[in-house]
């Protein structure tokens, strides 16, 4: 069965009638220390939950001035674990009264009532000490209101056909009765004794009527399969709990799943409950839930059920395979899925203690493992996620079901699993199921026993990242196997040789499809495979550096493994190299940009690619100047040289894509800016004396400030003059986007003091005539601009400059008529 999800307690509140209440004040005292006082505060608050806290600190701090009057109280307040806290000289009476409550609400007979006592005799049994005393008490009342209450709504769902909101509370009634019922058969101590099996004891009888109930409700179609499927656990559960002797109840289970049940050798209460199993025409989905009952509710640890359970565990899966061929209901397929999956399950169970015959019936080769290997290729790419999460879980399990049959021999080359490998290699990649089998191969039998089938694998998977719909299977599947290639590789050789082995199977097919793949292929093996490798070993990156810059440096076309610059179709080496060190930046995997810089690439390479003729390769280069995991990282002298570099040749881009993208990635740079300038402002303002944090320690904080001032100035000026008469839209358009995200990042509203200066604020309001006008909000700080208008407009700038005189640094006023 799955994991049960904890349900929220709903725990009614406690009120008495308002002459009661008059009462309870009358003998309350002054102090509010007496018994009275202590009910009335009870019953006064709002919500059950308080009350039962409240009961259990009275329970806690008064016990001793307590009389066994406000114990009967609290029987009536809580049918919860709150009550194990009672004083062990309180417990008889307690029980006994506790008894004689649950006793009363045994009693009722009142249909909308059932829900509530169900529900409270599972609270008796959940970690509820009292509660199970009272219901070990109670056990024949207990199973005859159980009964009785599913009976009763059973008839009372088919008298409100039609009305599906109140069948759907009906049935989910029905469900929690079930449930209750094998709770009580799993918990209470007097099932494991022998002394209620007389056919004369109430609840021997009891229990045969509930099991009764439980095969009806295993074949009435007009109940939700959810009841149908709990009423299959629940007959096998009572079963295995009434039938005697157990070593002959796999016999009778594999009967019952084969309609081959001779009803001259069962017992008279069995035919009696569940005759419709042994003599009637029992329909495909019950049998699936008794197969689904005896999977779940059966010992299959150990060997415990000896060969007659190692025979039960095959009929099961014959059953489930002729069930396979009938079933073509959908909620169906998903239960036999999931049936089958768990039969795998146990089938592992038994095998670590099972029988050489057995193992002989669920080796590789055998049939049973044919079929449920046709089972899985049939429905690995089914377009329910749920049913193909189980075909890979039962993948998983039939090689480690062939693992234990063949224990203590070579397991390679073992010819089942080359057979295997074999025939999901001549597969065609498109299959996505594909990448789910090898993955569970790979963890199964190691990848180096695949890789010395096809050694090219590696580059087959890369090769069809260009079809979206593959990507993450493939990049899954490429991540298992590396992963498990460098474990075995460091177990095997020293660190010297095992990791140029690594490299050349998995980053040089990689560093490949960067140079010379189509675009889509790029694009996809950056975003899926480039990150988890580097975050797998980032020690890798430094290898990946080494080859695209020596095939960049290279001199004639024989000494290059890839095409070096590239051209503007191809992004070449140069591109492959700004792509992994942007990837590696963003995700972290840069110790700090002077290092790299100093380290990885040279100034005179980053300005290659900040140039280059392919576009994305200068966004790349871009990327990985303004990108970094770390948002309060310090921007380099360097990084701002670059950027200036970058800015003056870029602006005229005619790629729409291209010139959102710029300004996308100066934005980032941008707010870096301004958070690390806090980080910077703060540490001069303290005027610590400890050691700064590793990228502040090149330089004094008051420098790094300035550098950044005259950096955005300088920035503003560039934009500002590619403004002039005549510029190109795309160069006026990505000049005023770029001054818009400035404006953005370094507003300050007001009452904020900006650390960083410049600042300004920009706003472009639409208008008729050819003039833009711009409001200025009051208090601006140190820049103030603009009025920008579009081609054939006027443009007016105003500059003032914090600390000096606006004619020492550019005309108050700069009018200029495009045309």
């Amino acid at each position: 069965m799955g994991v049960k999800k904890k349900k929220e307690m709903q725990v009614a509140v406690l009120t008495i009638c308002h002459q009661d209440l008059e009462t309870l004040k009358s003998f309350a005292d002054v102090e509010g220390k007496n018994l009275a006082s202590l009910l009335l505060r009870c019953v006064q608050l709002t919500d059950g939950v308080s009350q039962i806290h409240y009961v259990k600190q009275v329970i806690e701090d008064k016990f001793t001035y307590l009389e066994m009057s406000i114990v009967r109280f609290l029987i009536f307040v809580s049918f919860s674990s709150s009550l194990n806290s009672l004083p062990e000289f309180f417990l008889p009476e307690a029980v006994h009264r506790f008894t004689s409550r649950l006793q009363e609400e045994l009693n009722t007979t009142d249909l909308h009532s059932y829900r509530k006592v169900i529900d409270n005799v599972s609270s008796c049994m959940e970690n509820f000490n009292l509660g199970r005393a009272g219901v070990n008490n109670l056990l024949k009342n207990v199973l005859h209101f159980l009964q009785k209450s599913l009976i009763e709504i059973v008839e009372e769902n088919r008298k409100c056909a039609g009305n599906h909101i109140i069948q759907t509370q009906l049935m989910n009634d029905l469900l929690v009765g079930i449930r209750v019922s094998m709770m009580l058969v799993q918990k209470v101590q007097d099932f494991q004794g022998n002394l209620w099996k007389a056919s004369s004891s109430p609840i021997w009888q009891n229990m045969c009527g509930l099991l009764s109930i439980f095969t009806k409700f295993l074949s009435d179609d007009d109940l939700l399969q959810t009841v149908q499927s709990t009423s299959g656990l629940a007959i096998i559960l009572f079963i295995k709990t009434m039938f005697h002797p157990s070593e002959k109840i796999p016999h009778l289970i594999s009967s019952v799943l084969l309609h081959s049940v001779d009803c001259t050798s069962v017992p008279e209460w069995f035919m009696s409950s569940c005759r419709s199993l042994c003599c009637g025409n029992v329909s495909g989905s019950a049998v699936l839930f008794l197969c689904q009952g005896t999977l779940a509710m059966l010992d299959w640890q150990n060997g415990s059920m000896g060969r007659s359970g190692e025979a039960l565990l095959l009929d099961t899966a014959h059953v489930l395979f002729t069930l396979s061929s009938q079933i073509k209901e959908p909620t169906l397929e998903m239960f036999l899925s999931r049936i089958m999956a768990s039969w795998t399950n146990s089938a592992i169970q038994v095998l670590e203690s099972s029988s050489p015959s057995l193992r002989d019936s669920l080796n590789g080769n055998s049939s049973i493992v044919g079929r449920l290997l046709e089972y899985v290729y049939t429905h690995w790419e089914h377009p329910l996620d749920a049913l193909r999460h189980q075909t890979k879980i039962m993948f998983r399990n039939l090689l480690q079901m062939h693992r234990l049959t063949v224990e203590g021999a070579v397991l390679v080359p073992d010819p089942f699993f080359v057979k295997l490998t074999e025939s999901l290699l001549r597969l065609e990649w498109h299959i996505k199921g594909k990448y789910m089998c090898l993955g569970c191969l790979v963890e199964c039998i190691g990848i180096e026993h695949i890789l010395a089938i096809d050694k090219t694998i590696p580059s087959q998977i890369l090769e069809v990242m260009g079809d979206q719909s593959l990507v993450p299977y493939a990049s899954d599947l490429l991540e298992t196997m590396f992963k498990n290639h460098k474990s075995h590789l460091k177990s095997q050789t020293a660190e010297s040789y095992w990791i140029d082995q690594w490299h050349e199977t998995w980053v040089s097919p990689l560093l490949f499809i960067l140079c010379e793949g189509n675009l889509d292929q790029k694009s996809y093996v950056i975003d899926y495979y480039l990150p988890k490798l580097l975050s797998y070993s980032p020690e890798s990156l430094q290898y990946m550096v080494k080859i695209l810059q020596t095939s960049i440096d290279a001199k004639t076309g024989q000494e290059q493994s890839f095409p070096s610059l590239g051209s503007c179709n191809s992004r070449g080496a140069l591109g492959a190299l700004m792509a992994c060190l942007r990837i590696a930046r963003a995700h972290g995997h840069l110790q700090s940009a002077t290092d790299t810089w100093e380290n990885l690439v040279s100034g005179a390479r980053i300005k290659q690619g900040l140039i280059h003729q392919h576009c994305q390769v200068r966004i790349d280069t871009l990327g990985l100047l303004c990108e970094s995991n770390r948002s309060t990282e310090i921007v380099s002298m360097e990084e701002m040289q670059w950027i200036q570099f970058f800015i003056t040749y870029n602006l005229n881009s005619q790629s729409p894509g291209v010139r959102q993208q710029i300004c996308s990635l100066l934005k980032k740079l941008f707010c870096r800016i301004q958070e690390s300038s806090q980080v910077l402002y703060k540490l001069e303002q303290n005027k610590s004396k400890h050691e700064p944090e590793k990228e502040l320690t090149k330089q004094h904080p008051s420098v790094s400030l300035q550098q950044y001032k005259n950096f955005m100035s300088s920035i503003c000026n560039s934009l500002f003059e590619a403004l002039f008469p005549g510029s190109s839209y795309s160069t006026r358009f990505s000049a005023l986007t770029i001054l818009g995200s400035i404006a953005e990042v370094f507003h300050v509203p007001e009452g904020k003091f900006s650390v960083l200066l410049p600042f300004f604020e920009v706003l472009f309001l639409p208008c008729n005539s050819c003039l833009y006008i711009m409001k200025f909000a009051k208090k601006l700080s140190p820049f103030s601009l603009i009025i920008i208008c579009q081609p054939q407009s006027v443009i007016f700038m105003d500059y003032a400059y914090y600390g000096k005189s606006s004619s020492s640094y550019l005309p108050n006023l700069f009018v200029a008529v495009l045309r």
